[in-house]
């Protein structure tokens, strides 16, 4: 079917910065071919340089794709080294037992082979309809040849399209800091729209920088920024079977080597790789399947902050709360119900809720300056955010997510049709 796009989709794709030390090429393997024959690219292939470190975080779903399967085992197998990327949208090689696993052998014997690299420097990734085998488990290590030909200067946007499913528009960001006396510059790329409830979105993102940081630093930086970014959004509650942050570091930028986490040179890397991830987990929300409007929710007063994103993960999952911001009604009782069934703790007298700035509930009981016409304005808003406080704690966070429209229904119900 046509989806309509976000209306928040950018007039242009952003002009992100070059990284040293990666190639990238993109081409159609026709995963969506057209009756009448037309096709988009659907596949794309990134090399590195001699060098490359990287790190990862996945789905933590039992169901997770040969994909996801095969990056944490070569992660721990190549030490952190990574040479190639391949990923294709249109089919996610989930739950497509062992012809999964035999599609990742011959896509990894075509990477070996074409680029004369080791086996566990390959990444692998996959997103599009789950448990469909693939016609041929070398189906896309048959064009891998096609793919290393064409290697060159990354076409960032081009690539931002090839993983694309039910997206409207291609998502990329990029930014730059200074590690030592060098400027070092990070650029990322993700695709998703639907299923998205991340737990480590479909999402993909990958993030490519020029600066020299070992694997365990990677590790241990995107592990807490995850957190607060891509593990911190919801489009429809579900988590994907491939959900999957990488990040690749060539060390091309001349920046020191960066090998203990607590090294005050990563500050402001820290800082604009946070900033990065936060913007590309921004623009999947406002992709988000049908919706309209992107609602932060904010929660604050917690014992920890561990519960209260907990509490705002619950409020920004509601089927009710989502549907009454989507119809511009300010039903604040939903948002009380949502933080009530979160599974935490509080003392309702303490409940306290602002629609932007106007107060709707005050110390357990609709707020005396309550002003349904200026709540409903809030509500009928593109931008909403809605700010919870439970208590006296020093727990707070921040979820994020999207409206639930009837286009949300249309789109998974002829998804495969």
């Amino acid at each position: 079917m046509k989806i309509s796009p976000s209306p928040f989709a950018p007039d242009t794709f952003p002009d992100l910065l070059p990284v040293g030390g990666v190639r990238a090429a993109t081409a159609s393997r026709g995963f969506y071919a057209t009756q009448s024959d037309e096709t988009r690219d659907d596949v794309f292939l990134f090399e590195f340089v001699d060098g490359t470190t990287c790190a990862g975080v996945f789905t933590k779903s039992a169901t997770a794709s040969a994909d996801v399967l095969w990056c944490r085992k070569a992660l721990i197998e190549g030490h952190g080294k990574a040479k190639a990327l391949i990923a294709n949208s249109g089919n996610s090689n989930a739950f497509t037992g062992p012809k999964g696993a035999m599609k990742n052998e011959a896509t990894l014997a075509a990477l070996t082979a074409q680029l004369n690299i080791p086996k566990p420097a390959c990444f692998l990734a996959a997103t599009g309809v789950i448990g469909e085998p693939l016609p041929d488990p070398n189906y896309i290590g048959a064009f891998v040849p096609t793919l290393s030909a064409r290697l060159g200067p990354p076409n960032w946007e081009a690539c931002a399209r090839a993983f694309m499913t039910t997206d409207t528009y291609p998502k990329g960001s990029s930014a730059k800091c200074k590690v030592g006396d060098a400027t070092v510059h990070i650029t990322g790329i993700a695709k998703g729209s639907g299923m998205i409830a991340p737990n480590m979105a479909t999402m993909l993102a990958y993030i490519f920088t020029d600066a020299a940081i070992a694997p365990a630093v990677l590790d241990h930086l995107l592990k807490n920024i995850a957190d607060v970014s891509f593990n911190a959004i919801s489009v429809d509650g579900d988590t994907s079977t491939s959900d999957t942050l990488m990040i690749f570091a060539t060390g091309e930028s001349g920046a020191p080597q960066i090998t203990e986490p607590d090294d005050q040179r990563l500050e402001a890397f820290n800082a604009a790789l946070k900033s990065l991830c936060l913007e590309l987990a921004h623009q999947i929300v406002k992709d988000g399947e049908g919706a309209t409007k992107f609602i932060e929710i904010m929660v604050e007063g917690a014992p920890t902050d561990g519960e209260a994103k907990i509490i705002a993960a619950s409020i920004a999952n509601s089927p009710l709360v989502k549907t009454a911001l989507a119809a511009g009604d300010a039903n604040w009782g939903r948002v009380v119900m949502a933080a009530g069934k979160a599974g935490v703790d509080f003392d309702q007298s303490k409940l306290n809720i602002w629609f932007e700035d106007h107060q709707v509930a005050e110390n357990g009981a609709r707020a005396d300056s309550y002003d349904e016409d200026a709540a409903s304005a809030v509500c009928k808003g593109d931008m909403i955010s809605i700010r919870v406080n439970i208590g006296d704690g020093l727990g707070q966070a921040s979820v994020y997510t999207c409206d639930l429209t009837h286009a949300y229904v249309d789109i998974n119900g002829a998804y495969r049709t």
